[in-house]
């Protein structure tokens, strides 16, 4: 029997594991699978876990990152500061603990300044001299995403600031989203042409911000509204609530709801304010943002890794409603994973119809007692994703049905079996179309090959048709094929075939993405490309030569290993290659002073950002990797170092202080 830390242990391994989907699903793909409340609740079981069991924490856990891994899609760019979270409240009790933690600490009273919490995304932008040059996305917080060619395109955003004596530098940070009426307005258009629409205004901000024609962005709807200043030349500030006046006098957007508040009560105020009003504002909120009116109070305040202390987000409660469970049923993903959805009978919830809702698994079925035909409380958690929150117990007239997980699949009537180790079952039939269906969706999505125009309602129709089978199969697709789809015209016809022109010839490490080899996500892609460059190579390799690539380990390597080995794997390249599929190999490493020495780095550096280290070893031609071996030419070793120092101590590896790798790597 496991012991309470055993079970501790294992259950924060699998929240991080679960954080960290999710968090990638948000910030990468922009492509939400939960609410907001429900990714709260994880990150807070988490973190009560972590203050309970204090071994159990780490400095690579969620609790203490922010965002996720910048695209590789658009240059890098690293922050001058770090883009930090906020910490969230949920009620007035939480909201007053950390406002009477920011008095003590201050030793006075102090004022705050609310806004509405946009939910968009985070945009950092330079001024230089007057004229916008740069615009980055948050990415994790300190490396984000060059994306000035689509920020250019804004018009809330002026180009040249509002001023004949303009800052020589100006960098601000501010949220990107989407007007209410304008993403309605877009989604109708999408759908009238027959193309796949987003699930909610922020989705589509990401998507349309993210671009990479930025005619693309241009012609989507974004507005943006700045909340910070973290730094102007020529000009100094007592108060938040000046800087972003100086803001607005240069012509640049600020929120019309900023308000100064003297004290609690009338902060309260303005929350309740913004809970009644919501609904009625042009563009969605997920709650309020609380700042220290003075700039010194932040500063003396300071921030912890991820979040500042002197501000908050107070969330807001998602609008709920009852309605009627009419069914249960059954999804099958591209991996052959059955996922549980409810039937509802349709409702206004949170400004639009819902009708259907995501029910996880048959374990989430059963901790909420969920029964078919019954009243249920729904709600689109963050104004977001529909949730079904729980039954309506007491209205319930006996007449409600227990769900009974199936035991074939829905779509091709296979048997649905539960691997050992797993909560989900699965479809294990290749054959199952509606697997077809998703490995298609996939391979053709932005994060794997990018395929325009082959989202999945034209790839349901290409197998409706029998015009494709597998993905190989959409590389022979011609004119008079595509033709044949419904209600696609010349024009839909040539950007979906110039779409699979451009996707013949992406890297490799994509393709192998969109491959959907199971645990292969971008980061393993990546790797392997790398270490193996042709697919021919990799499917050549062994198992121990998979396993040797750095950072991959056994589980992966035996999961490539079994794909390649299949008969339908090795069909499917054959109609890639028949289909003129010729992935573009991986750079080589670059050339330099210290090619083929390996480096570790651990603890803190006091005038370094782990990034820019790694980017400094890396451009000298050295290899960065996360593990201390016997192989690991050099450990760099900042403050609190770990156990990655005690390794690297008892191999006998060459430690460098921050002295030693700055003399090394000849100084920033």
């Amino acid at each position: 029997m496991s012991t309470p830390d055993a079970r501790a242990a294992e259950r924060v391994r699998e929240l991080r594991a679960e954080i960290a989907r999710h968090d990638r699903l948000y910030h990468e793909l922009d492509q939400p699978e939960i609410s907001d409340a429900d990714y709260d609740a994880l990150v807070r079981e988490l973190r009560g876990l972590e203050a309970e069991h204090p071994q159990l924490a780490t400095s690579d856990s969620p609790t203490q990152k922010v965002g996720g891994k910048p695209s590789e899609l658009f240059a890098p760019v690293a922050h001058s500061s770090r883009l930090l979270s906020l910490d969230n409240v949920f009620d007035d009790e939480e909201l007053e603990a950390w406002y009477e933690r920011a008095k003590k600490a201050l030793g006075r009273d102090v004022e705050l300044v609310c806004e509405p919490k946009v939910d968009g995304l985070s945009l950092a932008v330079v001024y230089e001299r007057g004229e916008l040059v740069r615009g980055a996305t948050r990415g994790d917080g300190a490396v984000g995403e060059d994306v000035t060619p689509n920020v250019l395109t804004l018009g809330d955003l002026p180009r040249k600031l509002a001023t004949k004596s303009p800052p020589a530098w100006l960098e601000v940070r501010g949220e990107v989203f989407m007007p209410k009426a304008e993403f309605a307005a877009m989604n109708a258009r999408l759908d009238e042409d027959g193309k796949p629409t987003y699930a909610n205004p922020r989705n589509a901000a990401a998507g349309a911000l993210r671009q990479k024609d930025p005619e693309v962005t241009r012609a989507r709807p974004l507005a943006i509204y700045l909340h910070g200043l973290v730094k102007v030349e020529g000009a100094s500030f007592a108060r938040y609530s000046e800087a972003i006046q100086y803001l607005a006098s240069l012509g640049l957007p600020v929120h019309p709801l900023m308000t100064v508040c003297r004290g609690l009560d009338e902060a309260k105020r303005f929350v309740a304010r913004m809970r009644d009003e919501r609904h009625a504002l042009d563009h969605d909120i997920d709650g309020v943002v609380l700042k220290l009116d003075e700039l010194g109070a932040q500063e003396e305040l300071g921030a912890t890794s991820k979040a500042p202390r002197w501000a908050v987000a107070f969330k807001l409660p998602p609008e709920q409603v009852t309605t009627t469970l009419r069914d249960i049923q059954v999804s099958i993903g591209r991996t052959g994973a059955a996922t549980p959805f409810a039937v509802l009978e349709p409702v206004r919830v949170g400004g639009v119809t819902v009708s259907m809702a995501t029910l996880h698994n048959e374990h989430e079925i059963a901790r909420k007692d969920l029964r078919i035909g019954d009243r249920v409380t729904v709600q689109r958690a963050g104004d977001v994703i529909p949730e079904v929150v729980g039954p309506v117990v007491e209205a319930r007239t006996g007449e409600e049905r227990a769900f009974v997980m199936p035991d074939a699949c829905p779509a091709c009537g296979s048997a649905l079996e539960r691997r050992e180790g797993e909560a989900v079952r699965r479809c294990e039939s290749f054959d199952c179309p509606a697997q077809a269906l998703g490995r298609i969706v996939h391979f053709a999505s932005r994060s794997a090959m990018d395929i325009e125009h082959l989202g999945e309602s034209t790839a349901r129709a290409l197998l409706d048709l029998g015009l494709v089978t597998d993905v190989g199969d959409v590389f022979a697709l011609d004119a008079a094929g595509a033709a044949q789809i419904p209600q696609f015209k010349d024009k839909s016809v040539q950007n979906l075939l110039a779409a699979i022109e451009a996707a013949r010839t992406r890297p490799l490490d994509r393709l192998l993405t969109g491959l959907g080899i199971r645990h292969v996500g971008t980061t393993a892609a990546k790797k392997l490309a790398t270490a193996f460059g042709t697919l021919e190579a990799l499917g050549a390799a062994t198992p121990e030569e998979l396993a040797d690539v750095e950072g991959l380990g056994e589980v992966i390597a035996a999961s490539v290993h079994a794909y390649f080995q299949r008969e339908s794997t090795k069909e499917l390249l054959r109609k890639l290659e028949a289909g003129g599929v010729r992935p573009e190999r991986p750079a080589a490493r670059g050339e330099g002073p210290l090619s083929g020495q390996t480096f570790v780095l651990t603890g803190t550096l006091s005038r370094w950002k782990r990034e820019e280290a790694q980017a400094k070893l890396e451009a000298l031609g050295g290899k960065v990797t996360s593990s201390v071996s016997k192989k690991t030419s050099y450990v760099v070793a900042g403050a609190d170092p770990g156990s990655k120092l005690d390794k690297a101590e008892k191999l006998g590896v060459a430690v460098l202080d921050e002295e030693g790798f700055e003399a090394l790597v000849g100084g920033r």
